[in-house]
């Protein structure tokens, strides 16, 4: 997907790609008959792709994953993998690899039984069975814990003892359903990067659900945005983050600043925005505005800048500082900024550094090109 193309429900397959791994066409799904969790949802899947679905409790992402691993069935619409048209196809001949928040491991069984009961499902040779089990063991770096029983291990123990059996049986694809949730900050960290790491080693095609945006951000060959069951927007990380294509997007993927405003003047992609306090500041836009139009300006803290009353950028605004908050490798600067309320920066920390001090004065700078406008729907006032 080019880095200025929108999707605003879906991706529309192209026929002049290769043929995808992972095909979803029309799919929808309703519980109840009445409420659509997953609306027209059409979207390809690369073979070795690492594609994180992200969203907020109840968009859809979960579902989506689920009716792709066949827990679920579509209310419409169909999911081809390699081609082959899976909707009535049994889970357990899905070969797919799939690994829960709470990792669903046999308690009574060691760490090597709970990897050979799926391959004797799959009806592996007896013979076969120790092998591949180390093997995958091995891959996780788990292979000295074959003995344990899961109540010995830790939590990123036991979710690496999940990853290992999702891998056991060499499946097609592996599927992840918030598969970090119940770790601790540091230990998510290290997870996320070992699973990225593994994914590149193996080539396996890995989706991914998750609510965490640093995460998807981590990881991710690409990540789709998903609200109110459609894809908001799909795109690697880089264009998500910079390029958002609504503010829903804009709003979910890390921090931003908003104002609202009306725009006074338009030239090609730059906009001139009266804001609702009276300021007029610079933004780019690529959505078709005019002069009058009600737009939502979105701002990165770390594009906010303070600076003396002669700096050279596209937005200067006067502003007094509220609040310094201490991060370690950032500052957190909160400040009220004249005709534009609250606006807050985020400044890399350095030795030469000057510590800005609550109350006094300066000026916030941004470029244009770090503002975003974009229109506010009908009905809804500035």
């Amino acid at each position: 997907m080019k880095p200025d193309q929108k999707t605003t429900s879906s991706q529309r397959p192209d026929p002049g790609q290769a043929q995808p791994q992972i095909r979803f066409a029309g799919i929808s799904k309703s519980y109840d008959g009445t409420t659509t969790v997953v609306d027209d949802l059409n979207l390809d899947v690369a073979q070795g792709e690492f594609l994180t679905l992200l969203g907020p409790s109840g968009s859809g992402k979960t579902t989506t994953l689920m009716m792709l691993a066949g827990f679920e069935q579509p209310s419409a619409g169909d999911i081809f993998v390699d081609g082959q048209r899976i909707n009535d196809l049994p889970t357990f001949r899905r070969n797919f690899g799939v690994v829960f928040q709470n990792y669903a491991l046999f308690p009574h069984m060691t760490v090597a039984q709970n990897l050979a009961f799926p391959l004797r499902m799959h009806k592996v040779a007896k013979s076969e069975i120790p092998g591949r089990v180390k093997k995958a063991l091995q891959t996780v770096k788990m292979d000295a814990f074959s003995e344990r029983m899961p109540g010995q291990l830790s939590g990123g123990q036991q979710q690496r003892i999940a990853l290992a059996r999702a891998l056991v049986f060499e499946p097609r694809m592996v599927l992840m359903d918030e598969p970090l949730g119940a770790l601790d900050k540091q230990l998510r960290e290290h997870m996320q990067l070992e699973i990225r790491e593994l994914h590149r080693e193996l080539g396996v095609t890995m989706l991914y659900v998750t609510h965490d945006q640093s995460e998807a951000l981590t990881m991710s060959d690409r990540i789709a945005v998903f609200h109110e069951g459609k894809i908001q927007q799909i795109a690697d990380p880089q264009t998500i983050y910079e390029q958002p294509s609504n503010p829903f997007v804009a709003s979910f993927i890390g921090e931003n600043n908003r104002l609202e405003g009306v725009v006074e003047s338009v030239s090609g992609e730059e906009v001139a925005v009266r804001t609702a306090r009276g300021a007029l500041i610079s933004a780019r836009t690529r959505e078709p505005l005019a002069a009058g139009d009600a737009v939502q300006v979105v701002i990165r803290p770390e594009r906010v800048s303070l600076a003396g009353p002669e700096a050279d950028s596209a937005t200067r605004v006067k502003a007094t500082i509220k609040e310094v908050i201490y991060h370690g490798d950032h500052l957190r600067v909160a400040v009220d900024a004249e005709g534009c309320s609250e606006l807050v920066a985020r400044l890399p920390h350095s030795d030469d550094l000057v510590l800005p001090q609550e109350g006094a004065s300066c000026h916030v700078t941004w470029h244009r090109r770090n503002a975003l406008a974009f229109a506010k729907p009908r009905g809804e006032n500035v």
